[in-house]
């Protein structure tokens, strides 16, 4: 029988299904690179776009701000093909269902869409799952963009701007201004028949922490909308240059610190309970050097903007060198550690950081391949944090942190490691897992975040998007099929759920919602990249040549 292809309303409705060849179009590996430069046709009216330029080349001059509130008209494009494609495919049955259950999970206000809610499982207690989560949307957002949907990105970009601006107070204590919410919820009230918006800041989160991930989600986000749609006009407008400064100030400022990394409470972020990740996590710091990045390529360069990106550009430096030489591991790296003398009181000290060797983990002997790498999760005085965090490295690739050796070095490490990393649920968030006396201190006795479950070595199937991206930019699409695949024969039949419990990933998670909306749109994301690589072009950056490191460690790849 013939496969189907079909239209969906942007409310769920199918029409027209149309009976298509099962002679599917399949993409060679060695075409992928080729496909990431093919012109794309853009169906809707375009500005001009930024270019990928250094802080040298970056115009002193911007077309003037002009700002205009779209009202929201559903589109009738199909949901189920991503526009853009010049393949005529069938899509999988899984892709079909995602589509719809993405837009069931649509959040409007005052009739235009501003986001996605995490999740709709009416079988367990809302809590805050009710909510739109900044983090939460970007995958989302990314899902509406390659289809060619911006509006929805827009409204959402707008309304989160609008809520940085209140005054923000966890007991009595002041926020800084530049502080962007975890979430927001739509208040209808119906006595006055009106709708406002209620953002939490962490005033209400779980452990009380503020997130320092959503404003750099927040500025990806923008640039992303910018490099879809070629529309300058809304990252231009005041309001958003304004916001990226305060985010960018909070992040900038001079305090105590000797490092060029940002220092973090536990729960700052995707792991947002009790882990041990206190101190300068991966994922903050490869999040925090992305979004460093776009602010230059988005920053007019008036008086502030020009100060703003000097100061950038310095800490871009001295990021880049700090994470290269300090949280990148290989078998070369590690067998110096091993070896390791420690209390060296000079400038010339190998160990910097005072790093006892026999502080090293027996498990990392082992998982460490002879030929592959990672940035391993935390560095700070006297403590080097050896697990493996997968949200953290593959934005590293993405954002060109990790350098073209360290980034096929990564991928050689997760093929080497496929059944601890991916197993048959991609994908671990981190690895390995904290149990017994350890799991007791570090997470404080957290029964959801239990052996192999929930941040404690959980499979989330959001970060297959993640993956995926990473790479189609270091040309191994093969690993990205292959996790695809593992994910379209559960998710749907296991109603999208948040994460996947045990070593391998083979059981539901214990807590886990279903139709949770960023596992839904993960997958779609991943699928749409997949089939067109040239959407890769939002979500990436190529490394700046004119930022060298002072320093070349070892690279594995170079064995």
């Amino acid at each position: 029988m013939s496969p189907v292809i079909m239209d969906v309303y942007s409310n769920g409705n199918v029409k027209n299904p149309e009976r298509v060849s099962n002679n599917i179009v399949q993409i060679d590996d060695s075409d992928f690179l080729r496909l990431l430069d093919r012109p794309r046709p853009i169906s809707i009216e375009r500005n001009r776009s930024f270019e990928e330029k250094s802080i040298n080349e970056l115009s002193s001059t911007l077309s003037p701000l002009h700002f205009v509130d779209h009202t929201f008209s559903p589109s009738v494009r199909s949901s189920l093909n991503t526009p853009r494609s010049n393949h005529c495919f069938a899509p999988h049955p899984v892709f079909t269902d995602a589509w719809l259950a993405l837009r069931r999970s649509l959040v409007y206000f005052r009739r235009q869409p501003v986001g996605t809610v995490a999740a709709i499982d009416h079988s367990s207690d809302e809590l805050n799952y009710d909510q739109v989560f900044l983090r939460d949307f970007v995958p989302s957002a990314l899902a509406f963009l390659m289809n060619g949907e911006p509006e929805i990105v827009k409204n959402f970009i707008l309304k989160t701007l609008r809520l940085q601006s209140w005054e923000k107070k966890v007991d009595q204590f002041k926020l800084g201004e530049g502080v962007m919410p975890a979430s927001f919820k739509v208040f209808h009230d119906p006595v006055r028949n009106y709708e406002t918006l209620i953002a939490d800041f962490g005033e209400s989160a779980i452990g009380r922490v503020t997130p320092v991930d959503s404003g750099f989600w927040w500025i990806i986000l923008l640039r992303a909308y910018t490099k879809s749609t070629g529309d300058s006009s809304l990252a231009e407008m005041p309001e958003c240059q304004r916001g990226m400064r305060l985010i960018l100030s909070l992040c900038l400022s001079e305090g105590f610190d000797t490092f060029p990394t940002l220092l973090c409470a536990d729960g700052c972020c995707m792991i947002d309970r009790r882990m041990g990740v206190y101190g300068y996590p991966i994922e903050i710091q490869a999040l925090f050097f992305m979004a460093l990045r776009c602010a230059l390529l988005l920053l007019k360069q008036d008086d502030e903007g020009k100060e703003l990106a000097e100061r950038i550009a310095k800490r871009l430096h001295a990021l880049s060198y700090h994470m290269q030489s300090y949280f990148w591991l290989d078998m070369k790296q590690l067998n110096d550690i091993y070896r390791y003398k420690t209390e060296e009181y000079s400038h010339t000290a190998v160990n910097k950081f005072n790093v006892m060797p026999d502080s090293l983990p027996d498990w990392v002997f082992d998982f460490m391949p002879s030929r592959g790498g990672y940035f391993i999760g935390n560095v700070s005085p006297a403590k080097m944090d050896f697990r493996w965090f997968c949200l953290g490295n593959c934005v590293a690739i993405l954002s060109s942190l990790a350098t073209p050796e360290q980034s096929s070095a990564i991928m050689d490490l997760i093929e080497s490691r496929w059944e601890e990393l991916v197993g048959e649920m991609p994908l671990k968030i981190c690895y390995p897992t904290l149990e017994g006396h350890e799991w007791r201190i570090v997470t404080g006795c957290d029964p959801k975040n239990t052996r192999w479950s929930y941040h404690n070595g959980g499979s989330w199937p959001v970060l297959i998007w993640l993956l995926t991206a990473a790479c189609i930019k270091t040309g191994r699409p093969q690993i990205a099929r292959r996790a695809i695949e593992l994910a379209e024969s559960r998710l749907s039949k296991d109603n999208w759920p948040e994460y996947y419990d045990g070593k391998l990933g083979r059981f539901i998670g214990k807590q886990a919602r279903k139709f949770q909306t960023w596992s839904i749109a993960g997958y779609l994301v991943a699928k749409m990249m997949l089939e067109d690589p040239s959407h890769l072009g939002m979500i990436s950056l190529e490394e700046d040549k004119q930022r060298k490191p002072l320093l070349k460690r070892s690279l594995s790849c170079s064995h």
